[in-house]
């Protein structure tokens, strides 16, 4: 039994639940993590609200850092205690512990903090999607990178500006304009 945070009707935020939960072991191929840290995204309200939907009852959240509690039949790429982060592949991070894919797991390198894992996973691959495959920046470019103050946004300025692009950022506010600007931006 865990504690958890499920819904089973879609709604604003008084639709989730604090409840026990009866995980299961983890089936063929899947890791039990327990988790330590947990990332909180925005397409959680559109999980929450029924924009994205999910099978009901559900839990919420995809994306957490902690540690293998169990292993499922099949899986030789993790061991119990291994520390290890996901993003994607099982819906349930707002729970002590979630069932998740081996294959949807990575393992986190010592210097990275569970809590730093868990909140940028999603951003930084979408960051990478769009630096190194939509387009590969390149030394010499200049790129506008929209919403540049966001989660996403953060990692790409810097990550571009260490390429060597000038980038060009867009925001809405003049505080946004200042944390564009300090994470790389050249103009916001």
């Amino acid at each position: 039994m865990i504690k958890a945070i499920r819904f089973d009707k879609t709604g604003a935020s008084d639709v989730l639940q604090y409840v026990d939960y009866d995980l299961p072991a983890p089936a063929k191929g899947q890791v039990q993590v327990k988790h330590s840290a947990i990332g909180v995204n925005f397409i959680d309200t559109y999980h929450r609200t029924g924009l994205y939907t999910l099978p009901l009852p559900s839990g919420l959240g995809s994306e957490a850092a902690g540690s293998v509690a169990a292993v499922g039949e099949g899986v030789t790429a993790f061991k119990v205690g291994d520390r290890v982060g996901y993003s994607g592949g099982a819906i349930g991070s707002y729970a002590e512990a979630n069932n998740v894919p081996a294959d949807k797991l990575v393992k986190l390198p010592d210097g990275l903090s569970d809590e730093i894992a868990a909140a940028v996973l999603l951003k930084g691959m979408t960051a990478q999607y769009l630096l190194r495959r939509i387009h590969p920046v390149k030394a010499g470019e200049t790129i506008v990178f929209h919403a540049a103050a966001g989660g996403v946004g953060q990692i790409g300025c810097q990550w571009a500006k260490h390429l060597g692009a000038t980038v060009i950022g867009t925001t809405t506010s003049p505080d946004k304009v200042a944390l564009a600007k300090a994470n790389g931006c050249a103009m916001s």
